[in-house]
């Protein structure tokens, strides 16, 4: 047995599971591609956290393997998945797994990237929790393996606040005119963690814990409990505002928020980016922090700005009696007939007091965007059908991260700067060598 695969009696007494184990067979002896009445193989990897999310959806279908550097998270899981084989390194599992026909990834975001590509790389759909990559280099090439097969693999980015109704409306809205044309559009989030530096060492892990699989690729920082001291779903605020395991805000509630701003802009590759926030610290990403993008033209919209605004920093308000804070997370899009407003699920358009009413009609009910329905089972549906079936692929939400990425990029430039979406490069080398971060040995991206 390899080291990694734990012995599954050392979890069955603890979670009264019972069952014998299940044959693997190739995908194409399973089912064909394009029965959905059959179920799938899937390996969960990160079985606890936005793991747990997951589980409804999966009980359908058939988890045949389970990942996870805590092994105290095994008994429940094992509980829904009884026939799992389980490991507590995915680079293990990927490789002995080869009857898989599907991935879900909730793992630490500095193992993201890895995992997806990993996953690829062996024709395996991905369902990857938010955000898919932390560098604009690890975005492009989750991206750029994603469009070579994206014939036959499905891929959902977790940002599964886009299948609420509102996305729709207002994409809707924005296309067809109730601002008027376009003339910008922003996001914030005013989400606060402040944290001076990387936890300081205390302690060392239990046996029970494989800190070194949990660093991954990133460079090894020592052990403290703090790192895994927050509750389900929200571990990620324990970690995710070091550079070293994640992105801030902007990666985290931003892959949210910044979604309903591109769901509506049918954008691409930006211009130029500039950004500023708190001072720059080598530990911390900053709480602080406003980034800016020029988007170019495209057929129904001129030359826009995109704004990201976070740590209770705010575009300026349409009105003074509008507190954007209390919004907490929103997008804003102006025009030069009107402003509309939106959180998540709610919106609200403010015409220009020129502004005809007569100019916006709203869309029947037949010609609006159709609703996404089951975030999850769109891809569960789409990796059994097909595969460009799901809303937030890697390709849609692969540029966006990179968008994103490239925020922080100036950021740390301290500077505005120009970039080649088709190279990925900006026009200043010191930032150049941003765009990408050093691997620990064992660990490559293109595995």
């Amino acid at each position: 047995m390899h080291p990694a695969t734990l012995p599954r009696r050392r979890f069955l007494q603890s979670a009264s599971a019972s069952g014998a184990g299940l044959l693997l067979l190739p995908s194409a002896t399973l089912f064909g591609q394009n029965t959905p009445s059959k179920k799938l193989n899937i390996a969960l990897i990160g079985v606890w956290g936005r793991g747990l999310a997951h589980y409804n959806t999966l009980m359908k279908e058939n988890v045949v393997a389970l990942c996870d550097v805590n092994e105290l998270r095994f008994p429940d899981a094992l509980k829904a998945f009884p026939n799992a084989r389980t490991y507590t390194d995915w680079r293990v599992l990927l490789d002995k797994e080869k009857g898989i026909d599907a991935v879900v990834c909730c793992t630490p975001d500095h193992h993201h990237a890895h995992i997806a590509i990993w996953a690829m790389n062996r024709d395996k759909h991905v369902y990857m929790e938010k955000p898919i990559a932390l560098t604009v280099s690890e975005a492009r090439a989750v991206r750029a393996l994603y469009l070579q097969k994206r014939s036959k693999l499905a891929t959902q980015a977790g940002t599964q606040r886009h299948a609420i109704p509102n996305f729709q409306r207002v994409k809707e809205m924005v296309r067809d005119g109730a601002v008027g044309t376009l003339q910008g559009a922003f996001a914030w989030g005013n989400r606060q963690l402040p944290r001076p530096g990387y936890l300081p060492a205390e302690g060392t892990p239990p046996a029970t814990l494989h800190y070194d699989q949990w660093i991954g690729p990133s460079p090894m920082h020592p052990y403290n409990p703090d790192y895994f001291s927050g509750r389900a779903g929200a571990n990620c605020l324990q970690w995710n505002m070091f550079w070293d395991f994640g992105t801030g805000q902007i990666g985290d509630m931003g892959a949210h928020t910044m979604d309903l701003a591109w769901n509506a802009l049918d954008a691409k590759y930006p211009t130029s980016v500039e950004a500023s926030g708190d001072p720059f610290n080598p530990d911390v990403t900053p709480v602080k922090l406003q980034a800016h993008w020029q988007l170019p033209a495209n057929a129904w919209r001129p030359e826009i700005r995109l704004s990201w605004y976070q740590g209770k920093v705010f575009p300026t308000s349409p009105k003074k009696f509008i507190d954007l804070d209390g919004i907490g997370h929103g997008a804003m899009f102006k025009g030069n007939k009107g402003v509309l407003l939106s959180d998540f699920s709610t919106r609200m358009l403010i015409p220009d007091a020129k502004a005809d009413p007569a100019d916006y009609i709203p869309r029947p009910r037949e010609k609006q965007f159709p609703p996404i329905g089951d975030f999850q089972e769109e891809w569960i549906n789409a990796c059994k059908g097909d595969p460009t079936k799901t809303s937030c692929n890697f390709d849609y939400n692969g540029l966006m991260t990179e968008c994103m990425a490239l925020g922080l990029v100036a950021y740390r430039a301290g500077k505005r700067l120009k970039y080649d979406g088709q190279t990925g490069q900006t026009d200043d080398a010191a930032a150049n060598a941003f765009l990408t971060r050093a691997y620990r040995a064992g660990w490559p991206l293109q595995g």
